[in-house]
């Protein structure tokens, strides 16, 4: 499994994900994908909205936002 925050996936990219090795791609909605990519069985696009919501929340209210990224 890989990650990207934001897909630019450009040119070739989505022939050289289906034709890798990967087993799946996550990636966010920070952009729209082209339709290749969405029908490519390999890429799982994920919801950024509820993180970027909660960040602006925190600085908002000057609370901490690095604490979002803590386990």
């Amino acid at each position: 499994v890989a990650y990207c925050t934001h897909p630019v996936l450009s040119g070739a990219a989505i022939e050289r994900i289906t034709n890798s090795e990967l087993d799946e791609l996550v990636v966010t909605n920070t952009i729209p994908l082209r339709a290749d990519a969405v029908a490519c069985s390999k890429i799982r696009q994920i919801s950024a909205a509820e993180l970027l919501a909660e960040t602006i929340r925190r600085i908002s209210n000057e609370d901490s936002v690095s604490s979002l990224f803590m386990e």
